[in-house]
């Protein structure tokens, strides 16, 4: 008994091959390596995507369609930054490709309605877009937008970010920086 060629360890009950050999074997059509990808990360990405998404069948379907996606395309990470990483970003947008069909639904709603009602985060958004802060925000170059929109709006770590914009943690950290300092001068 002990670790077998696979890395499974069957006096512990665990599989001790890291996130990134699991995707390559996953690669090879191992579905004990896909499950084991699933056990260690379906629990976080759904408490994460549950945060940005109250409706849970919505946050079900984006999990499950991201560990469809690595079954399908293990290839899509590229062997560079955190597999972590790699399944937010694909779980992110597929919870945003769940929500959108819902606004055609929304807008139609409110359409038969007659009076338009803008919910919540709407009028808070439009408050923000067309306020000191959001000229302030549509004042800084694409690279410093992008940073600031992946840390502050989606929550992502400097980690996480650096893997969906493709570039080191370190160009994370000064941007959001420089993103402050001029959003600070913007202010003033």
């Amino acid at each position: 008994m002990g670790v077998d060629d696979t890395g499974w360890d069957a006096r512990e009950g665990v599989d001790d091959r890291t996130d990134a050999e699991l995707l390559a074997a996953v690669g090879d059509a191992d579905r004990g390596a896909l499950h084991e990808l699933f056990v260690r990360h379906e629990p976080w990405l759904a408490i994460r995507l549950s945060r940005r998404c109250a409706d849970p069948a919505i946050v079900d379907t984006a999990v499950q369609d991201t560990f469809l996606a690595v079954w399908r395309k293990p290839s899509g990470w590229r062997g560079d930054g955190e597999v972590a990483a790699w399944l937010w970003g694909i779980a992110v947008r597929s919870m945003l490709h769940q929500l959108r069909p819902r606004a055609n639904v929304v807008e139609r709603l409110r359409a038969l309605r007659g009076s338009p009602m803008a919910s919540a985060e709407e009028e808070v958004l439009a408050r923000v877009e067309h306020s000191d802060v959001g000229l302030a925000f549509s004042r800084l170059s694409p690279d410093l937008q992008a940073v600031v929109q992946a840390t502050v709006l989606d929550g992502l770590s400097t980690r996480e970010t650096a893997a969906l914009l493709g570039i080191p943690s370190g160009t994370v950290k000064s941007r959001m920086s420089r993103a402050r300092t001029e959003l600070r001068e913007g202010l003033l």
